[in-house]
């Protein structure tokens, strides 16, 4: 995985005005913010409920918007195909643990871009 993969720095530089401490600070936001969900997330998928689906689409949805600001595209997308997922489980009707397995599988690809957004900010000292 590249680091361009993981942000287009020059493009997140631009949206911050060729401001590199605040990229780095709002980055350094974002870890937070992204881990933030990403519990209530798993706590979600630990003890659904009704409403679980939702309350997954609300939590990616926060990731998506963050990660597109700062042009985050691996996050972005495996943020947006959760949320994706999470609604058309939402949406569904039948048997709740059928839905369940497409949205799993959409969070362990977010979880795999997170790991690599993780991973991008160590190397870059954030």
């Amino acid at each position: 995985m590249s680091a361009s993969d993981v942000i287009d720095w020059d493009e997140a530089m631009e949206q911050c005005g060729d401001d590199e401490e605040f990229l780095r600070e709002l980055l350094a936001d974002l870890r937070g913010e992204v881990d933030t969900q990403l519990v209530k997330i798993e706590e979600t998928l630990r003890m659904p409920t009704d409403g679980c689906f939702h309350a997954i689409m609300r939590a990616s949805h926060v990731i998506k918007g963050a990660a597109s600001n700062l042009m985050c595209q691996q996050l972005r997308l495996g943020a947006m195909n959760l949320e994706s997922a999470a609604a058309a489980a939402n949406d569904a009707s039948g048997d709740m643990h059928a839905q369940m397995h497409n949205v799993q599988q959409r969070y362990q690809d977010l979880r795999v871009a997170v790991e690599n957004y993780h991973a991008f900010l160590r190397s870059v000292g954030i």
